[in-house]
């Protein structure tokens, strides 16, 4: 299947660091690893659970120093916010290359104090947004950072008006199959009230029904998403493996409701196999835009809690993670069996076996279906190139190895035979933990 074509060269000269006027260093500055959870590539919460603080609307301190540009001024209300607003703006001033900051900085500073917080520009949001990705520790695909799409929703706030835009992300992103890179934000945390929230772990998600039995008919790490969903009055579906979830959605100063999403805003791929015709029997499918939903965008101490965003998948998120791992849809045991494979003994390698054909049928089927997915000796030396292009930037890109090293054929890639610096820049993309916990059906309704 041709590549879709994407725009991955920045302007030439980018500036990795620039120190601020008052002493603290402005860009890429570092946070404490304990709060590591960036841009999780699509599936990629499944790994670990990020241990970072939970923020109230204003963002984690970055420095003590909180003096603004002018010393005559009064402090702002929230002196922890100046510091990384400051070098926020300093940072996108000195990457793009706009200017002097100082109009801006005393415009971001009246505004911290009056009200203790600021609005981003467009220009600001869009920079942040793509520099988050260009930050994502987590994830393989950054090498196209630059071309995420920013869809600006701040405006928005009433549960249905998001649901609504939500719906229309996925379109956008889908485009029939030619996937975009894609970001919609939402109203941020402020001072005097929260923002909103979206439930779900990604805008698409399979429900998981529990039987009387224990069993789970669906995908087993949504069956507390999937019960709160009923509990706010969803019927559930047809009873099927993949039975699309209702969007959970919780507008500002609001309860949780579900909103069913339109068939037509829901790409999903039938798996199917080359060589073996029983495969279809299977039913297998799965959607095609891989979009977060519950991690939270930082930019400049601004905590953005809704802004859902995709890229588009590797193959062996689906065909080694959601499809194949025991506690999700745990298809080896099937597939092998069909395949007429020993499954008596591990020495006969019938899960590798098992789990190679598995992600044969997902590239195929994706391909055939002429919906974009990259395979992960692609995606590792395009990382490989990504990080070539930010290191001639003079720019260090931070990576976890245990989330960058694809789940199946590690050693096969080159990006197992090296190390990374684990450091986490902002602007990033964070995993909190409330937000897991909605995810998972577990706060009270």
């Amino acid at each position: 299947m041709p590549e879709t074509p994407q725009r991955t060269d920045g302007p030439a000269g980018w500036l990795d660091r620039v120190e601020a006027r008052d002493g603290a260093t402005a860009w890429n500055r570092a946070v404490p690893s304990d709060g590591d959870a960036p841009w999780d590539c699509p599936e990629g919460a499944s790994r670990h659970h990020s241990s970072a603080p939970a923020y109230a609307g204003i963002g984690r301190p970055h420095s003590p120093d909180s003096r603004g540009p002018d010393s005559r001024n009064p402090a702002p209300r929230t002196p922890e916010l100046w510091p990384a607003a400051s070098g926020f703006i300093r940072a996108h001033h000195a990457e793009e290359r706009l200017g002097d900051p100082a109009a801006r900085l005393a415009e971001a500073y009246a505004e911290i104090a009056d009200t203790g917080t600021y609005r981003h520009t467009e220009r600001e949001l869009t920079f942040g947004a793509r520099v988050a990705w260009r930050n994502a520790n987590r994830c393989i695909g950054r090498l196209y950072w630059n071309s995420l799409h920013v869809r600006d929703r701040r405006h928005l706030t009433a549960a249905e008006d998001i649901a609504a835009a939500c719906a229309d992300h996925l379109r956008e992103a889908s485009q029939g199959g030619r996937i975009r890179p894609l970001i919609t934000v939402f109203a941020p945390d402020a001072p005097d009230r929260p923002g909103p929230r979206i439930w779900n772990e990604q805008l698409i998600r399979y429900a998981g029904y529990v039987q009387r039995d224990g069993r789970v008919v669906g995908d087993p790490r949504n069956e507390g998403l999937t019960a709160l969903a009923r509990r706010l009055g969803w019927r559930g579906g047809d009873g099927t493996p993949f039975d699309v979830l209702p969007l959970i959605v919780q507008g500002t100063d609001d309860k949780p409701r579900c909103f069913d999403l339109p068939p037509d805003a829901v790409l999903e791929v039938p798996i199917e196999h080359e060589d073996h015709d029983w495969w279809a029997g299977l039913r297998l499918r799965w959607h095609a835009v891989p979009a977060l939903s519950t991690m939270c965008l930082e930019i400049g101490g601004i905590c953005y809690q809704a802004a859902p965003f995709n890229g588009w998948y590797m193959g062996t998120e689906i065909g080694a993670r959601n499809l194949a791992d025991t506690d999700r849809y745990d298809l080896l045991p099937r597939i092998a069996e069909r395949l007429g494979l020993d499954t008596t003994s591990d020495r006969s390698l019938w899960k590798d076996r098992a789990l190679v054909e598995l992600n044969r049928a997902v590239l195929f089927s994706f391909d055939r279906a002429g919906v974009t997915v990259t395979d992960h000796h692609t995606e590792s030396r395009r990382f490989l190139t990504h990080l070539d292009r930010e290191e001639r930037k003079g720019r260090t890109v931070g990576a976890d190895w245990s989330w960058i090293v694809p789940p199946i054929s590690g050693s096969a890639t080159p990006v197992f035979h090296r190390t990374y610096d684990t450091t986490q820049r902002t602007p990033a993309y964070v995993q909190h933990p409330e937000a897991l916990a909605r995810a998972s059906g577990e706060f009270l309704v």
